[in-house]
């Protein structure tokens, strides 16, 4: 059976490590082979530390997918959608290779990391990297619940992997979108109780509906089903940053496709047509963006003993 990298579809972890990377040569055989050697370093952590629940994830940016994995391509791979419309923006930052690490403890992430590192140095870049932390009961950093409309149980795989109905040559893999907001916390927290309610559209203790929740509120733009669907199609597996200067959230998106990205970003950014955005747009902005490819365990090994010449 075609196993998906377990990173896609685990529960929220204590800590994550974001390394985004870009490719500085062009040894494309090394590099096959040694993103093989980061999933066994992956799983080294994983058995030699159980209890901290290690997973990881190796994605492969759309502009260098060809590069690394010649032939084959993706049915829905395709550039992050950049989108901008009066003040609101989803820019794009084209990277190449994005790497999740995430455990219950902080010291095996950044064991894992510097493993990782280590390994790929002399072929990439550190364009850049994110800590990222489990905030309070699983919240962002504006104190409202996180990723609430995520898919639970078996749901997870068939929301956020490829089946062999849907690409028969890519099953197992998942769609990715990384982006990077900052939030203006500051001027979040100058808003009241019943205004910020208004904003995401649900109370804040409880994650109940609120009566304030309008057309215009961040559950209700910031959906990933389809219209008049129920079912989720993203798995949001995204976490708060920051520091004493600057806060936001890691935002990840891993799915079977990558359309429900697109619509739901659209569906913030530029509304319903009738000038209801995502409010929430207004008090965090975000400041990179790019698609990725995080394919099956099984593709990752096989390709890594193929030469060039035999891709």
């Amino acid at each position: 059976m075609t196993q998906s990298q377990k990173g896609i579809c685990a529960e929220p972890n204590l800590h994550a490590q974001y390394l985004m990377l870009n490719v500085v040569d062009d040894d494309s055989e090394a590099v096959r082979a040694k993103l093989a050697r980061v999933l066994d370093i992956f799983e080294h952590f994983e058995n030699e530390h159980y209890e901290a629940m290690v997973t990881g994830v190796i994605a492969v940016g759309t502009s260098y997918w060809a590069d690394v994995y010649p032939g084959l391509i993706p049915v829905e791979l395709a550039p992050f959608p950049d989108m901008q419309c009066e003040d609101r923006s989803a820019p794009t930052t084209p990277c190449d290779l994005f790497i999740q690490i995430r455990a219950d403890r902080l010291d095996i992430c950044h064991a894992v990391g510097i493993e990782v590192m280590d390994l790929l140095r002399i072929h990439v870049e550190l364009v850049e990297q994110i800590r990222g932390f489990r905030y309070l009961d699983g919240r962002d950093l504006n104190g409202f619940l996180y990723a609430t409309d995520n898919p639970r149980g078996m749901t997870r795989r068939k929301v956020a992997v490829i089946s062999e109905d849907d690409d028969p040559d890519f099953q197992g893999g998942s769609y990715l979108h990384v982006q990077r907001y900052r939030h203006d916390l500051r001027r979040w927290n100058s808003l009241s109780e019943r205004q910020k309610e208004q904003v995401m559209g649900t109370t804040q203790q409880h994650n109940l509906p609120s009566v304030e929740q309008s057309a215009s509120s961040h559950c209700v733009r910031a959906v990933s089903s389809t219209a008049g669907g129920d079912e989720p199609r993203l798995m949001k597996q995204g976490m708060p940053y920051g520091d004493m200067a600057s806060q936001g959230l890691l935002s990840v998106c891993c799915s079977a496709s990558a359309r429900p990205f697109k619509h739901m970003l659209q569906s913030q950014i530029y509304g319903n047509g009738e000038g209801d955005y995502d409010r929430w747009l207004d008090f965090t902005s975000a400041e990179t963006g790019a698609a990725f490819f995080a394919p099956s365990v099984n593709f990752i090994k096989s390709q890594a003993t193929l030469s060039t010449d035999s891709t």
